[in-house]
């Protein structure tokens, strides 16, 4: 935006300096300004823009402090790309540069030379004018932006929200064309299989890490195109947002007779590490952001279930949606429907355990917000049809009677019981859906 304030600048000056101002001659409501009345208006309009981003600086870097002390330094990213924030410190820099090019033109009769005459681009200062009134009407905007941004209930909903936005994006493709996957696929090499020989094993070539950080992005395609051009298997040791460090094997290539330094560095190439974790393929990073912010709220220090629960709703949501997806199988192939990339396995169980199995130990120590934790799971229940799944949250219902019973006593741990056991009986049988919705302790907001 200050580059485009900066050129805006040049191209008034250029129509000012090569058209002149004798239009506004024909406006009685507008009047052409005088040297020093438009170099004290420019004065004042840049002084006090640089001001106010000043000002809007402290107040954005506050609001950020904020909320890395309420719910969790992982949120910074959140704030730092908040698009209104942006918007707002580059229309006050915008206008500041503007002011300062546009001022520096104006001239005085004899300023440079006895016979100069006088220069005031108008147009310039009238569109100054435009971009102050511009200022104002965002400054307006940042004072209630800033306020709505950092509620509790406004970031819970976009963590939420996107993590949704994600699932529909990533599932149920991921990388290539998904395979039917079995324990003895005899698609897969020996080498890549748990009872491998010794002569198989010996034929893997591995491809190592030579940063530290945290795997922020894996170019698919380009993992497909590589192994595809060189007839490979290519297994993933890792998935986006794991840690890897130097020397960590990021992959694995069969058959390694056929990996030379070039293919290597092209396999290596698809992995893009970095000092912190991000959202972009890394949908475990905002369960992680909903499980902080809910822990948080739990902790004895806050002691805030309704923001816990604000949480789980939304994990529940996310995890429903998930639940009615066919997941991919890690085994994935190219165009012609070759096996080339063996990808880290994902799994309903591992999200569940992500979401509600961190969430467990914080939320079993309180009576409303174990209540709503069950709430989430027979919600989530409710868009199963796999049987699989089903179990998965059993258990995950059981393990959090368990923790409740060590966790609470008297009234609140009958009533947190009284729901677990309603959900299990419901699970255990095979119309437990119709069961769950027959049910008005379950959706009837009672938690």
């Amino acid at each position: 935006m200050a580059v485009g304030a900066l050129l805006l600048a040049l191209a008034m000056i250029y129509i000012d300096s090569h058209f002149g101002s004798e239009w506004m001659d024909g406006l009685l409501w507008l009047y052409a300004a005088r040297p020093d009345g438009a170099r004290s208006l420019l004065s004042s309009i840049g002084g006090s823009m640089i001001g106010v981003a000043g000002t809007t600086f402290s107040v954005t870097i506050a609001a950020v402090v904020y909320a890395s002390g309420q719910y969790g330094p992982r949120l910074l990213s959140n704030f730092m790309s908040d698009r209104g924030n942006q918007v707002t410190l580059g229309t006050f820099i915008a206008t500041f540069v503007y002011s300062m090019i546009v001022l520096r033109t104006i001239r005085s009769p004899g300023e440079s030379g006895v016979d100069t005459l006088a220069f005031v681009p108008q147009l310039a200062v009238l569109v100054a004018m435009v971009l102050v009134l511009c200022s104002i009407a965002v400054l307006i905007f940042f004072i209630h932006h800033v306020p709505m941004r950092i509620h509790i209930n406004s970031v819970i909903e976009q963590v939420g929200e996107r993590l949704i936005v994600e699932i529909d994006n990533r599932f149920p493709v991921f990388v290539g064309e998904p395979r039917e996957e079995a324990h003895d696929d005899p698609r897969i090499p020996p080498a890549f299989r748990l009872d491998a020989p010794i002569e198989a094993y010996e034929r893997r070539a591995v491809v190592r890490s030579k940063d530290t950080g945290y795997i922020q992005l894996i170019d698919e395609d380009r993992l497909i195109q590589t192994a595809a051009k060189h007839d490979l298997v290519v297994r993933l040791q890792y998935q986006s947002g794991d840690f890897a460090h130097h020397g960590s094997v990021l992959a694995e290539a069969w058959p390694a007779d056929q990996v030379d330094e070039d293919v290597v560095k092209a396999l290596r190439g698809a992995f893009a590490l970095g000092s912190r974790r991000t959202a972009l393929q890394d949908m475990r990073f905002l369960i992680d952001e909903l499980v902080e912010i809910a822990a948080r709220a739990l902790s004895p220090g806050v002691n805030d279930p309704f923001t816990a629960n604000s949480c789980l709703d939304w994990l529940g949501a996310a995890l429903s949606d998930l639940a009615r997806r066919d997941l991919p199988s890690r085994l994935r192939a190219d165009e012609d429907d070759a096996l080339r990339v063996i990808a880290y396995p994902i799994s309903f169980a591992g999200f569940v355990d992500r979401a509600f199995g961190a969430l467990a130990q914080y939320a079993s120590a309180d009576m409303i917000a174990g209540k709503r934790f069950l709430d989430a799971i027979g919600d989530v229940a409710l868009s199963c049809d796999d049987p699989d799944r089903i179990a998965t949250l059993r258990l995950q219902v059981e393990a959090f009677k368990e923790l409740a019973g060590g966790s609470l006593a008297g009234a609140n741990l009958l009533a947190v019981q009284d729901r677990a056991d309603q959900l299990l009986l419901a699970l255990a049988e095979p119309d437990y859906q119709r069961r769950l919705r027959d049910s008005p302790a379950w959706l009837g907001g009672t938690a």
